[in-house]
């Protein structure tokens, strides 16, 4: 997406995002043509956004090669009509300069670089990675703050300091801290985004850019509703749709693995021709399977499978 294409809520990224899974064929390798089809399903029915080789896209059992490949594959389908943004974070600062790098060579519009996990760094050393990577890049780059996942929060005061570096320019929150992104939004010009489905009206109800998410797979539609009723100032709407989403977002953040989920229930719509995951992610249990139907025929959802 060129930088003169600034989506409806004023952000570079967009705001309606979508975490995008890796399609994959039964013996677990990449199917770049679904992933091709995937993300040009997603852009026409309403994203101006998606996110590559994310958590929900498996990232950690990608090796450098494939989310190249990811990369280039979704450029090539929709880079014309939406942002992509690359994740290419890690807990290896080398590592993700040198990812980033090759990301760029690709024609992505942006990073995604999750906070370092496993190491437990200290805020200090946070920062210093961030800024490492965005010493080494002339692309944007939005911050993924998710404690629950990498152990250490991006604190408040951090992200502060972060905000002077020209290159971060966003963060995607899924810890819900209201107050404390509140501080940061109030005295900061990092545009922020919900990293949690089920918060994207209250996120943007504070001044968000939109959402980074995972159902948006199979409810593209109504989540694209929800983000232009936020933005056209029409509550009563936005609350609606927000209520009429919780069964589809229930199916697929709560049960299993976000991933898990979307690849199912995309094969379920007949979206997808195989939900294959890779381990340590495993299928649903027959069990979760009926749990996950249940949801989404609250939902009122169709599926042909």
């Amino acid at each position: 997406m060129a930088d003169s294409d600034i989506a409806p809520g004023g952000s570079l990224f967009g705001s309606l995002l979508t975490a995008m899974v890796t399609p994959m064929r039964a013996d677990g390798t990449i199917d770049l043509d679904e992933t091709a089809r995937l993300a040009d399903k997603l852009v026409s029915d309403g994203c101006d956004g998606l996110v590559v080789a994310g958590t929900t896209g498996e990232s950690s059992t990608l090796d450098d090669e494939e989310k190249v490949s990811l990369f280039r594959a979704v450029v090539e389908s929709v880079g014309d009509r939406a942002s992509v943004i690359a994740g290419t974070g890690s807990n290896d600062t080398a590592h993700s300069v040198l990812l980033s790098e090759m990301a760029a060579e690709t024609g992505v519009d942006g990073l995604l670089l999750v906070t370092p996990y496993y190491l437990k760094p200290t805020q200090s050393g946070v920062q210093a990675h961030f800024e490492a990577v965005a010493n080494k890049t002339d692309l944007p780059i939005m911050l993924y703050d998710i404690p629950g996942r990498s152990a250490v929060p991006i604190l408040p005061d951090t992200m502060l300091r972060l905000a002077e570096h020209p290159q971060i320019i966003a963060v995607k929150d899924a810890k819900a801290d209201f107050a404390a992104a509140s501080y940061v939004m109030a005295n900061s010009d990092l545009v922020f985004y919900s990293g949690d489905d089920g918060l994207t009206l209250p996120w943007m109800s504070l001044g968000a850019a939109g959402l980074v998410g995972v159902t948006t797979h199979l409810a593209t539609v109504q989540f694209r509703q929800l983000v232009d009723a936020v933005l056209a100032g029409d509550l009563a709407t936005a609350r609606r749709i927000h209520f009429e989403l919780e069964p589809a977002i229930r199916a697929a953040m709560t049960r299993v693995p976000g991933a898990v989920a979307a690849k199912e229930i995309l094969s379920w719509q007949g979206v997808l021709p195989d939900p294959t995951v890779r381990l340590p992610l495993t299928a649903p249990t027959s069990a979760e399977h009926e749990l996950m139907r249940a949801d989404l025929a609250d939902a009122g959802m169709e599926l042909t499978r």
